[in-house]
């Protein structure tokens, strides 16, 4: 019962604090930038705004379109269901491991791509296809991380992962040091962030994840928006895993307690992580299209110098 009450919690303050979590970052950028700073309840209010709206759709959309905006969302809370951020004690964690969990990512992006072209819009598709392109880059990078924290770990179950790392005396290891520094720069490719792209600009030119929702409202734009905080939300929990593993209720010391003693340690790491995207993002200036496979490229030869670090030295 332990378990699924431990699966259940997650999910929860994934669904919960996502937003949450897209306010806190948008304060920080605002603090950082000197300007007036918005409600870090604003993510909810828009959710709540478009819930309460008519839907306007498309003449020439498919039901694809309509159907696209419950697989992305639904796709996020699955993957939400297999990253461990409060405790590494999962019962989906024996049916999909890491390699499933970027399957489950990549589904979301194909099915929110389609469903970009379905209308046939000229910015829908330009965003479709430049999401593809970042997909099709970071996706190896993404798994070349995963599979240097599994080479130490011996598991490529993420649970597994930061419950070897969070139960071992604490020690250097360069390899995810290097894998540490490619997941920054995957995180930022994969969720919309500058340098890659600006989720405050509505310059058709310039937009990827933003060209792709031009076509959407009401409800089907509440569930992208609320889904594209949740990737943002599972990146960052990916992240604690692999790197940052120590507060999470693991195997060995899960019970009500550590439960309730890990949430308030989950929260002071996505304090700390929000401030470190809003300082990154500060001081980065964005980077034309053409340039962002040399960006992605940086990340998955940073990933492939850390797996060769670990094969080479063991560390």
């Amino acid at each position: 019962m332990l378990a699924w009450l431990t699966q259940l919690l997650e999910v929860l303050a994934a669904i919960a604090v996502a937003p949450i979590f897209a306010g806190w970052i948008a304060q920080c950028r605002a603090w950082s930038q000197n300007k007036s700073a918005p409600s870090i309840w604003l993510p909810y209010r828009n959710i709540h705004k478009l819930f309460h709206k008519e839907a306007v759709l498309a003449d020439r959309a498919s039901p694809l379109f309509r159907f696209a905006p419950y697989v992305v969302f639904g796709s996020m809370v699955c993957a939400a269901a297999i990253i461990p951020s409060i405790g590494t004690r999962l019962p989906f964690s024996s049916a999909a491991d890491a390699i499933a969990l970027v399957g489950l990512l990549a589904t979301a992006r194909m099915f929110l791509s389609l469903a970009a072209m379905d209308v046939g819009t000229a910015f829908g598709t330009l965003g479709a296809r430049r999401e593809m392109m970042v997909g099709f880059l970071a996706e190896p990078a993404l798994l070349m991380i995963i599979f240097v924290a599994s080479l130490i770990s011996a598991s490529t179950a993420l649970p597994a992962i930061s419950d070897t790392l969070a139960t071992r005396p604490f020690a250097l290891y360069p390899s995810l040091a290097f894998t540490a520094v490619a997941f920054v720069l995957v995180l930022l490719a994969e969720n919309a962030r500058i340098p890659v792209d600006n989720p405050a600009t509505h310059l058709e030119l310039t937009m990827i994840h933003e060209a792709m929702l031009l076509e959407y409202s009401a409800r089907h734009l509440a569930l992208m928006e609320w889904a594209a905080s949740l990737k943002l939300f599972n990146y960052a929990c990916i992240g604690f895993a692999l790197f940052v593993p120590w507060g999470v209720a693991t195997e060995q010391s899960q019970s009500p307690l550590a439960l309730l003693a890990a949430m308030p340690i989950l929260g002071v790491k996505f304090v700390v992580a929000g401030a470190g995207l809003a300082a990154i993002e500060t001081v980065s200036a964005k980077l034309r299209v053409f340039r962002v496979p040399e960006f992605l490229a940086t990340a998955f030869l940073l990933a492939v110098l850390g797996l060769l670090v670990n094969l080479l030295l063991r560390a």
